[in-house]
């Protein structure tokens, strides 16, 4: 379990991850060294397990967005779960239960190449069938 303050530490670096260690102990009203022990702590736990880019302005407002779901021959998996990886347009890939095995999150420049990915897809050995829904419109991300 970690810490009401924990909580808030990284709720504030869900929305900027780049924020200072001056900007963070400011907002949780909080010391430089508290912020900074609790950061160090959450990635040697394993709660931080890295920091990433989210691309904005007008390269993510005309990326387009798919979550495909994925039917795979179950001896296959491995492989295809593989080759999904080493498609650049696959930026996240979940395992699930239900009648699909996987779901893709596909991010393209455009609808051509969206649905050249999904070709690609659904033409990877121990891919059994897909089902695609494209992303209209994102309400929120943290």
């Amino acid at each position: 379990m970690i810490s009401k303050q924990d909580q808030q530490l990284l709720l504030k670096l869900r929305q900027n991850a780049r924020s200072s260690i001056s900007d963070l102990a400011r907002a949780l009203n909080v010391s430089r060294s508290t912020v900074q022990n609790r950061i160090a702590k959450l990635e040697a736990s394993g709660v931080i397990r890295g920091y990433s880019v989210q691309l904005g302005g007008e390269f993510s407002a005309n990326q387009v967005e798919a979550h495909v779901s994925i039917k795979v021959f179950q001896k296959l998996t491995a492989r295809t779960n593989t080759a999904l990886e080493l498609i650049s347009q696959v930026s996240q890939l979940y395992s699930v239960s239900g009648e699909y095995d996987l779901i893709a999150i596909v991010q393209a420049q455009s609808l051509e190449e969206l649905s050249t990915v999904l070709d690609e897809i659904g033409n990877l050995e121990g891919v059994e069938r897909t089902n695609s829904a494209v992303v209209l419109e994102t309400r929120f991300r943290r």
